[in-house]
């Protein structure tokens, strides 16, 4: 079968996508990716087939992202939940987050035409990108959503649903309807939900993390993928000592763990350093130049593949990604989490606390003593090699990428019209 995956231009967002996408060619599907221009190399580079997406001006500013650091400063936790709190705050959340979804609405025809030259029967689309269920409507293929976190999105939109009924409110009170009509209305089709929350949804994330949604989902396990490259030679070297690695993630928010806790990198680094470790520190070079002395057993470097560096950890430290998370579960590496919530990491080092797999300092609790202090922990009570070890099992029960291959296919066969 044909598969078109379409893809938000972000590394974050590639990076997830990878695995199953080559399970999928692997089996023979004919798989392609269809992403903003500047961003096909993020696909290319993983060995997979891209297709050019728009025009260069639509959505630039987000691609720009990858390659301009200084522009991650405006990330914030505007879309972070509070799903226990009966505040307010979900409604603007619902409402900002229509706009952002809006942003692909420029590029619906472009995809539109796309589908029907290429007929995919299966459409795996971002979550950001509901024009691709569109799109998959107007052809007939079969389509579903494919996460990369928890499901925010569904999740506001339930909550939206439930209060609009609650208070008897028209239809065109709908958020919703601002976003989709300009989408529809062009084609003469009518809005259900399959069309912002997919005929389902593949799941990469623990079961135990999921919000409570009444959706069906397809759990998939997250083999991680953190891009190509070289292997340096001292990733080999034989270690008379500890490696720990200290990574803030390729997403833009954990760069900011150092401005909200007030402590500073080259604060970090020196206190480490204390133990008896090598620390790998993957960082920017805006980073590197504040440290003006390395200490011997710190070795500052550019980005580096997790799948390459943590076979050869002791523990890691990082900001609560997903990609890290599940890169640090896949290694059986213990973690140390100062979250940065951006949209579900909070609950990503909850969940690894709570399975005894790693610790937790919150940024407003940072401080580089404390850090070498619970960085000790990890790597002398043997109790986190226990809760690692069954964080492991549990993320192995769910189906690695080729055996959702055949689910697919057979949900393709079902939904496709």
């Amino acid at each position: 079968m044909r598969v078109l995956f379409t893809v938000f231009p972000a590394t974050a967002h590639v990076y997830p996508i990878v695995p199953l996408a080559w399970a999928l060619q692997n089996a023979g599907h004919d798989v392609r990716v269809a992403i903003h221009p500047d961003a096909v190399d993020l696909v290319t580079d993983a060995g997979l087939t891209a297709i050019p997406l728009g025009r260069r001006e639509i959505l630039s500013s987000v691609v720009e992202f990858n390659s301009n650091l200084d522009l991650l400063d405006g990330l914030d936790d505007s879309y972070v939940l509070d799903t226990g709190a009966e505040t307010p705050r979900w409604e603007a959340q619902w409402y900002g987050m229509t706009q952002v979804l809006s942003m692909f609405t420029p590029l619906l025809q472009d995809l539109v035409d796309l589908a029907e030259r290429w007929r995919p029967d299966l459409v795996l689309w971002d979550p950001f990108c509901p024009v691709a269920a569109v799109a998959a409507r107007i052809t007939g293929a079969a389509q579903a959503r494919i996460l990369w976190g928890q499901d925010n999105i569904a999740w506001l939109r339930t909550k939206s649903k439930q209060q609009l009924a609650a208070r008897g409110a028209m239809p065109g009170e709908d958020p919703v309807n601002t976003l989709m009509a300009p989408m529809l209305s062009r084609y003469g089709l009518d809005y259900d939900d399959e069309l912002l929350l997919g005929q389902w949804t593949i799941d990469p994330m623990p079961a135990g993390m999921r919000l409570p949604l009444d959706l069906p989902y397809q759990t998939l396990r997250r083999v991680p993928y953190n891009g190509a490259a070289v292997v340096p030679d001292w990733v080999l070297d034989r270690l008379d000592r500890p490696r720990v690695c200290l990574t803030l993630g390729v997403g833009g928010r954990g760069r900011q763990v150092f401005r909200e806790s007030g402590v500073s990198f080259p604060e970090i680094v020196a206190t480490l350093a204390e133990l008896d470790i090598e620390l790998v520190a993957t960082i920017d070079a805006k980073q590197r130049e504040q440290v003006t002395t390395v200490p011997d057993n710190v070795r500052l470097v550019d980005y580096v593949p997790l799948s390459q560096l943590l076979p050869t950890c002791s523990a890691i430290i990082h900001h609560g990604g997903g990609g890290t998370f599940a890169a640090a579960v896949a290694h059986q590496v213990p973690q140390l989490i100062t979250p940065m919530p951006f949209w579900g990491e909070h609950i990503t080092a909850q969940y690894v606390a709570d399975r005894g797999a790693g610790l937790v300092i919150p940024s407003a609790e940072l401080t580089a003593g404390k850090l070498r202090d619970q960085l000790s922990r990890l790597l002398t009570e043997p109790t986190f090699g226990d809760g690692v070890a069954t964080l492991y099992r549990e993320m192995r029960e769910a189906p690695g990428p080729a055996e959702l291959v055949p689910v697919l296919e057979d949900l393709t066969t079902k939904h496709r019209s």
